[in-house]
């Protein structure tokens, strides 16, 4: 006698069904943002129902912070170790990021969607962002600090304002190329912003917009 019960899915096909899932949350949510893109827009998109949604993931805010993840382990996927470097080669990570990201637009939409929203109260992505700029702040600290005691130079009290900076600057960079990406060349301009803060905080010179 044939069982006419539906078979489980192969573990590698729910691998893949995830994926797909996950991929799809990044078109809708980077589109729409995390309060306009809804769950069903998603299962519309890869040809499920919004409970097969649930199935895999439980909640919208669970899936978020699985998208969230999957962009962070892109990131370092070609990296031994998975794990970003220190150092010099951090600061170069950043620059490969950036002509990475300039060939997935759709991530990195995303990403600036998210980031934003999630300083709206209530967010569930706010501790994520929160936990990610603080982590990403204290390894380019350690970078520099770790190039200054290379070089016998003494730590300026500058690192931690850089930190900052790299950052806001490739942010600010991402938006400015996704709203006019024929204008901005996000790899180019990412680059020459990293290698202007690293400059300034490695060889400090007088400021030309000093009075």
């Amino acid at each position: 006698m044939v069982d006419g019960r539906r078979q489980p899915r192969s573990r590698p096909e729910t691998i893949a069904r995830r994926r797909d899932i996950l991929d799809a949350a990044v078109d809708i949510f980077g589109a729409k943002g995390f309060a306009g893109g809804t769950l069903q827009d998603i299962a519309d998109q890869v040809g499920m129902t919004h409970a097969g949604i649930l199935h895999h993931f439980g909640s919208k805010d669970q899936l978020l912070l699985e998208v969230l993840e999957h962009r962070d382990k892109t990131d370092v996927a070609d990296i031994e170790g998975q794990h970003i470097p220190d150092g010099v080669e951090f600061f170069r990570h950043l620059v490969r990021t950036a002509l990475l990201n300039a060939r997935r637009a759709g991530i990195v939409q995303a990403y600036a969607v998210l980031s934003a929203e999630s300083v709206t109260d209530g967010h569930p992505g706010r501790e994520y962002f929160e936990g990610r700029y603080r982590t990403l702040r204290a390894e380019a600290t350690a970078a520099f600090r770790l190039m200054c005691a290379e070089r016998g130079i003494t730590e300026p009290d500058t690192i931690a304002y850089a930190a900052a900076g790299i950052l806001a600057a490739m942010d600010g960079l991402q938006v400015q190329w996704l709203l006019d990406p024929t204008d901005v060349d996000l790899a180019r301009a990412s680059e020459f912003a990293i290698e202007a803060i690293v400059s300034a905080v490695l060889d400090p010179r007088p400021s030309p917009l000093a009075d």
